[in-house]
């Protein structure tokens, strides 16, 4: 079997509780005592990783990159993406049958959120390093490898994240080079990638957009830039708009809009767990593609067709009609989240356990409901835990399209689980009843009401989850997030291949795995990674382009200049090809 771990159960308490406890302690920490300040003082970095010349001095004519991002969840889905990525070539077949040969990136970028569900030490090498040492496996040089951290790697302050890509180790899948968080790639052909950290607060440091300024200043005149953002804010800032954010107080939109300008051809940005593709009438892209791995996300939410700038929605993955259509696996949501289930189980016991001991105690006859319901607002335990589930559903509740509806909505979430607790009680205490005239099953009945009250609320309590789940999507389009974590989606994933070429055209791949591997083997020979796809599993399917290659073009070639006082020479390594041998 693969030493790999399944996806992440988002819904599992455990879960639940340590990544709510990580994320308020790394917000808390994180407003007092910013990292990225202390790292702008401690950790000298070249100005930008020169990749626009050959270790001779002499220009590099073409450069193969790859950006995946939100990896590091589940084994089938990175180590999927992960053997796409680190194959040396890889041939692609778009929508008309033609096929595209690539090659595997000199550059590896990672986009955000390196790992799921809390970032450690423990989690990145299970979860990402892993995978990726096992689809190289040998078959080819090491890619470099430059990592922007998202907000989950960011949930112990940015500790693992730093250790792991800031110190210039090497593991059997890559090379770090970069020292801090944040970093500028000279590129072939005047074309220039800078990667930001943005976070937990989706903005950017003083120290940071001083040093992007500096960047900025060294590009000539018809350079172009790709900017790698964790976070899609062209969409974010449209769905949920951030208060106070006004004229130019996003650092980020200073960046884009005052440092960089139009220069900004390529946005790059995950967290987003599926890939949509944004182009104006000038052919500037804005393209997110965090399909490495983690759980999908619907892409019929949110509805940003078209900004106000003219940004028009050219494709998405999946299709909008699908992604509706799996928002219904949230009627199953008791099967998929069975320690979820377990937890609801205990609430609903918890709810009406005394209220039904206390109904048949003594009783000659079947309690009514209203008998049942009385019962309930006396007892002092039920009212407690009631309130807490009124609290907890309202705070669970989505506010994106407002206080009020988050209110309405929160209150009526909770109000169908105390109700559906009521009914189960009730049923219980009916059956209960006659046990209690019966000297045989009178010391039974407690423990049977008990067993049917877990079993019911097992039951139905995931159930009006996953109801809730879907229609607050596919109705009042909330939700997004939960209603799909819930599912833990294996298949449509993706990540994007970069060509920059001798004419200094930028072509971009956007490759889509439908459905991903779900058993594998041991690779046979050198050629093949440390894992691959068991023949037996016909579902799986072979990477393929989501839409056809998207080129973009420049005006004109610029001469290709180094400033070795400024930039730092990122040589690649292709003479690294270590004898073949397992991982």
């Amino acid at each position: 079997m693969p030493p790999g771990k399944p996806m992440v159960a988002w819904y599992a308490p455990e879960v639940l509780a340590k990544t709510g406890l990580k994320s308020v302690l790394s917000g808390t920490i994180g407003r007092q005592a910013d990292r990225r300040l202390l790292d702008a003082v401690a950790r000298p970095q070249p100005l930008a990783f020169d990749y626009s010349v050959e270790g001779d001095g002499g220009a590099r004519e073409e450069l193969w990159l790859d950006y995946v991002s939100d990896l590091g969840d589940g084994w089938d889905s990175t180590y999927a993406v992960a053997s796409a990525v680190m194959a040396p070539t890889l041939d692609v077949r778009d929508a008309t049958g033609k096929v595209h040969s690539t090659r595997g990136g000199d550059v590896l970028v990672f986009g955000g959120d390196e790992v799921y569900p809390t970032a450690s030490v423990e989690e990145y090498q299970a979860r990402t390093v892993v995978p990726y040492a096992a689809a190289l496996n040998h078959r080819r040089h090491r890619p470099h490898l430059f990592a922007v951290p998202g907000n989950h790697d960011w949930y112990d302050g940015l500790v693992s994240f730093t250790r792991l890509f800031c110190q210039g180790r090497r593991t059997e899948g890559w090379r770090t080079k970069q020292q801090r968080s944040y970093f500028a790639l000279k590129l072939p052909h005047g074309w220039w990638l800078l990667g930001t950290d943005m976070q937990l607060e989706s903005d950017l440091d003083a120290s940071q957009v001083e040093f992007f300024q500096k960047v900025a200043g060294r590009m000539g005149r018809e350079d172009r830039v790709i900017l790698c953002n964790a976070e899609p804010a062209w969409i974010k800032q449209q769905v949920k708009p951030r208060a106070g954010r006004g004229f130019l107080d996003h650092n980020i939109d200073f960046l884009e809009q005052k440092v960089l300008g139009k220069r900004v051809s390529v946005f790059l940005a995950g967290d987003l767990h599926h890939y949509r593709r944004h182009e104006n009438e000038e052919g500037r892209q804005k393209i997110v593609a965090g399909g490495g791995g983690a759980f999908l996300h619907p892409t019929h939410l949110p509805r940003v067709d078209t900004r106000p700038d003219g940004f028009v929605l050219k494709e998405c993955y999946p299709p909008q009609r699908t992604s509706r259509r799996l928002t219904w696996r949230n009627l199953l949501f008791t099967g998929l989240n069975p320690a979820f289930a377990a937890f609801m189980g205990c609430v609903y016991t918890l709810l009406g356990w005394g209220v039904a001991a206390n109904l048949n105690e003594g009783a000659v006859a079947a309690p009514s409901f209203r008998e049942v319901l009385n019962a309930a607002l006396q007892s002092t335990g039920s009212l407690v835990l009631a309130a807490g589930i009124l609290l907890g559903t309202l705070v669970f509740a989505d506010d994106r399209r407002g206080r009020r509806f988050r209110q309405v909505s929160g209150a009526l979430h909770g109000a169908a689980h105390l109700l559906l607790a009521l009914l189960l009680t009730w049923g219980v205490s009916v059956i209960a009843a006659p046990l209690a005239t019966d000297p045989q099953w009178s010391p039974w009945r407690d423990f049977l009401s008990g067993l049917l009250l877990f079993g019911g609320g097992a039951l139905v309590g995931p159930l009006v989850v996953g109801v809730y789940l879907l229609l607050s999507l596919n109705v009042f389009s909330c939700h997004p997030n939960e209603a799909f974590s819930s599912l833990s989606i294996p298949d449509w994933k993706n990540f994007l291949r970069l060509h920059f070429d001798a004419n200094g055209r930028l072509t971009v791949y956007p490759v889509g795995l439908r459905r991903v591997p779900r058993r594998w083997r041991p690779g046979r020979s050198a050629e093949e990674p440390a894992w691959v796809p068991d023949p037996e599993d016909r579902r799986a399917t072979p990477p393929a382009l989501i839409e056809p290659p998207i080129v973009i073009g420049r005006s004109k070639a610029l001469p290709l200049t180094s400033d070795i006082g400024q930039f730092a020479p990122a040589s690649l390594p292709r003479d690294e090809h270590p004898p073949p041998g397992p991982v």
